[in-house]
Order: structure tokens, then sequence, then C-alpha cells
């Protein structure tokens, strides 16, 4: 998703909600026992939300670009994606848009094993993802890194769908499903934080679910 691309009704809503601080609770705190966040529903389907672009990506075309500040920059295909460790993940998710859903099991490489690959410079504390459709968004090294992180490839036991990222898509449980961006095929190492697509829209350049951060403070 580009600054160029036409909007689309979800577009124009979400920046809506921003303006207006839709769905927000004021409720900041979480108890240790808690697993819904304030102002989240449960739901058992999976709700396909995107900006009106579903990239086809082949397998044989397929590629993830890491760069930036690492010591090891790559370029992998398909084939060499599979031959880095594999895992396995059981997350709860939760979207912006107010729902959550409990006990996904993901499949895929670990963000841990990711950065064992790249090794991250010193100076390096956010990366810029960047997927298939233009779309962008960042994150705190510290929360690409975290336990539950996942470059996932499949999900309940199979292949990850295009409608819902694949054939890959980073999957970071603890913060607002906008920044587990879907068909992923860069990501950039940085020394200084940097606004994604939703963030430059009024989003939060973190997004706890815990702290209802739905939208920017500014």
């Amino acid at each position: 998703m580009t600054d160029e691309t036409p909007e689309t009704k979800l577009t124009l809503s979400k920046r809506r909600w921003a303006e207006e601080g839709k769905f927000l609770t004021g409720r900041i705190t979480r108890a240790e026992t808690d697993r819904l966040p304030p102002g989240q529903h449960l739901v058992k389907n999976w709700p396909v939300l995107d900006l009106g672009q579903q990239p086809l990506i082949s397998l044989a075309e397929w590629t993830l670009q890491i760069v930036g500040a690492v010591e090891n920059p790559v370029k992998l295909d398909w084939n060499a994606f599979h031959q880095l460790p594999q895992s396995g993940k059981l997350s709860d998710i939760h979207c912006v848009t107010t729902w959550s859903r409990y006990d996904n099991r993901w499949q895929g490489v670990s963000t841990h094993d990711l950065l064992d690959l790249v090794m991250p410079r010193p100076q390096a504390s956010f990366v810029m993802l960047t997927s298939y459709d233009g779309y962008t968004t960042n994150l705190p090294l510290t929360d690409f890194a975290s336990e539950d992180g996942i470059l996932a490839t499949a999900w309940e036991g199979e292949p990850l769908t295009r409608d819902h990222g694949g054939p890959m898509r980073l999957v970071i449980p603890h913060l607002y499903f906008w920044k587990s961006a879907k068909w992923l095929r860069r990501i950039e190492f940085l020394v200084g934080d940097q606004a994604g697509f939703w963030e430059r829209n009024g989003y939060h350049m973190l997004g706890d679910p815990w702290r209802e951060q739905r939208y920017s403070d500014d």
C-alpha cells in the first residue's frame, strides 16, 4: 500500500475512526489474569481485513529480503527460507477493529531464528516491514524479537491462505494485528523509528492492546 494507492472504504473508515477515537474505552491497565484486552470481543472465525489488494505471489517468485543495520543481509527464496529452523507457536490475536481470536496455531520461522541468521548490529533498534502490496508498518526491535514472534507460513496445520497473508506473514501477537504485516517481502533494520502506512494515518506507533494504543497521541 503506497500513498498513491486509491482510497478504499476501509481506509477512509479507519482514518475516520482514528480522528474520532472510536472503540476507545479508557481502560488502560491489565490484571495478570486478563486474556481479553479492553474494548475487544471474541470471535471464532478469522475475519479478513485488507486494503483492497491481495497480491498473488507464486512460491517460485517469492523472496524475503533482510537489509539495514545487520551483519548478514540476505535475500531468501522459498527453499532457503524453509532451510531455516522451523517452529510452532500458539497465540491469541487482537485486531484494532475490536475482534480477538484465541489459540491460533502457527508454523514457520521464529523471529529469534531469523535474528540469529542476520545478526542485528548494536545500534539497530527498530524494524520496518514492507509487504508485496506496498503496505508498511514499523516495530521496535524488542517487539519483533518477542518470544511468540513468528514468520508464519501455516495456520492450524494448513498453508497460510492468500487472504490471510500467504504465503508468509509476520505474527507479533502481543500487539494489534495491523503490526503483523501480511505478504511480507522485506525487513529493514533501522537505527531510528519511522512511521509505516497506518502510523502515518492516525494509528499508534506501538499498538499495545492492553494499553488501548489504537490511535496516535498527537
